[in-house]
């Protein structure tokens, strides 16, 4: 039985996502084996990133200076803008290390069920980066459900008279997949996106 300050650290690295106490307990014993080398590092990092975290008051990412190091690039197409429901989509987009613009965070989004409306969200920034950026290209990066259709839906509405080219990221079964384990809105999605071969 560990100590009541290993069994209280033990709890708080519960909480984070995915993880249940077995897990928490197999890490923190990791960390404690691993003092020099990795335990103290790690605090050190997380002390730094906590006194030192902030929103970009661009795009909605998070960083240690704003604007962020992807709005403050000068390498990137600033002309392109990619919208994502939440920092963690921006983050999963940068890890493919393909798209070279820049990004749009929405903080979520519309939710009839969850009292979600377009005020809620990051979304007459959008707009208002469009006009003043001079924005080309938005790419709609929204989860594939219901809530996201209509939010993509709303954001076409809206832009239908801005004369900027609007797209989408194609939907469907992913490399590998067999359709026997596919679900049926992915198997729909996947007809919808077809593309022509010949």
């Amino acid at each position: 039985m560990a100590g009541k300050d290993i069994e209280k650290l033990i709890k708080l690295v519960a909480k984070l996502p995915a993880l249940g106490t077995r897990s928490s307990r197999r890490i923190v014993l990791q960390l404690l084996k691993k003092k020099e080398s990795l335990f103290l590092p790690l605090i050190d990092a997380m002390q730094n990133v906590a006194d030192n975290i902030k929103v970009c008051d661009i795009c909605g990412n998070y960083d240690t200076e704003s604007p962020c190091s992807i709005c403050a690039s000068t390498t990137r197409d600033a002309h392109q803008l990619c919208v994502v429901q939440d920092v963690a989509d921006l983050w999963a987009m940068e890890r493919v290390s393909m798209f070279k613009g820049k990004y749009h965070v929405l903080g979520g989004i519309l939710s009839a069920l969850d009292g979600v409306s377009p005020e809620d969200l990051n979304i007459e920034k959008l707009f208002l980066r469009i006009e003043e950026e001079n924005i080309s290209e938005i790419i709609l990066a929204l989860p594939a459900t219901i809530d996201g259709q209509i939010t993509s839906n709303y954001l076409l509405q809206q832009l239908k008279d801005s004369g900027v080219k609007v797209t989408t990221l194609a939907q469907g079964i992913p490399m590998g997949a067999e359709l026997d384990y596919m679900d049926e809105g992915t198997i729909q999605l996947a007809l919808n996106s077809r593309k022509v071969l010949s």
